[in-house]
This record gives C-alpha cells, sequence and structure tokens, in this order.
C-alpha cells in the first residue's frame, strides 16, 4: 500500500486505484499537476465532514501525497492513517476514506466524529 511519511511521522495511504483516476482526470482535463484536495471542516450530522475538490493549486500549509492527494497540515491530524481509494460500481464512481480516527459516522459517509 503506497504511503508518504510526513514529517511527524502521519501518513495518507494512496491506494493505485486512486492515483490511477487521478493521472486519468489529468489527461482527460489536460492538466498536468491536478491533484485530490481533502479537507476536513466543523459540520455535518456528526461534527466533522470531508470536502473534496481537484485542484492545482497548493499552498506552503499542505501536504502532498504520491502526487496525486493535497490536504493542508490542519486536516492532516484527522486524516492521519487513512486510506484512499477510488471505486466503481454500478450506481457510481467515487473516491472513498477509510478514516480510522473516525469513530463513529454518518449514513451519507461524509461525516464523521473523532
Amino acid at each position: 500500500m503506497p504511503s508518504v511519511l510526513y514529517n511527524d511521522g502521519m501518513t495518507i495511504n494512496v491506494e493505485p486505484s486512486a492515483v490511477k483516476r487521478i493521472q486519468e482526470l489529468r489527461e482527460t482535463q489536460g492538466k498536468e499537476t491536478l491533484m485530490l484536495r481533502i479537507v476536513v471542516e466543523g459540520g455535518g450530522c456528526s461534527g466533522f465532514q470531508y470536502k473534496m475538490e481537484l485542484t492545482e493549486e497548493t499552498t506552503d500549509k499542505d501536504q502532498t501525497f504520491n502526487a496525486a492527494v493535497v490536504t493542508d497540515d490542519i486536516s492532516l491530524g484527522f486524516l492521519d492513517g487513512t486510506t484512499i481509494s477510488f471505486e466503481e460500481g454500478l450506481i457510481g464512481s467515487e473516491f472513498k476514506l477509510d478514516n480510522p480516527n473516525a469513530v463513529s459516522g454518518c449514513g451519507c459517509g461524509s461525516s464523521f466524529s473523532v
């Protein structure tokens, strides 16, 4: 399982399925530096929620994983140990986060508590 070690020992594991999907999006959109940004914000029905977007922009407070996923240093504390994959199914496809820090979540899958 590919991961990148952050200088404080925190990791985000980016599965090959997620890297492959981001590479596909780069090719179709013609943006060589496109990445998936994941941010943890307060809110949602369980206390925290994920916000995901495609971006080419990074700041000095960002950490990049496998040249495919980027997050800010505050969100990284909530995402430490998370595995990110891309799943395709009959109903649709999505980036999926398996976060070991989440002790509970809601039915929609985008909100959690720690």
